[in-house]
Formats: C-alpha cells, structure tokens, sequence
C-alpha cells in the first residue's frame, strides 16, 4: 500500500493519534483494576481467585459445563477429590 498525497499521511497519523490515546487510556484502566485488586486483597479477598472468576464469567456456558465435565473426569480417573 502506498500512501499517495498529503490526505493519506493525514489519515494514517489521524488513525496512528487514535491508538495512542486508546493506548493511554487502556493504562489507565489497567491501573484502575490492579487498585481495586489491592483493595479487595486489603479486604482479604484472594485476587488470583478472583481472576479466575471474571475468566469463568467471561466464558462461554457451553464451553464452561465442557471444561467443566473434562475436570471432574480427569480427577475422578486420577481420584483427587473434587472438594
């Protein structure tokens, strides 16, 4: 691709600026959740459960009752209790 003329150096910087702030932006979010991990670590909530549980949320409910199956298989083949 080339970029032919003034008008495409200006879009592409117009796009390039974009980013940039987005890029900001999701550092300043970034930071906002790493506080608000602390916080409910100071509380004494466990943040590395907690992760775990906003992945599971996230997921998929097919997906999850699948892993879900698969786990409870592979400990019953292994016996490891599930509790």
């Amino acid at each position: 691709m080339s970029l032919t003329g003034q008008t495409g150096a200006d879009q592409l910087r117009q796009y390039i600026e974009r980013i940039e702030r987005l890029e900001e932006e999701k550092k300043a979010l970034m930071a906002d959740i790493r506080d608000i991990y602390a916080e409910a670590k100071a509380t004494g909530f466990e943040p590395k459960v907690m992760r775990q549980i906003i992945k599971i949320r996230a997921m998929d409910k097919d997906l999850l009752a699948e892993q879900d199956m698969l786990l409870s298989t592979y400990r019953d083949a292994l016996g490891v209790p599930a509790e």
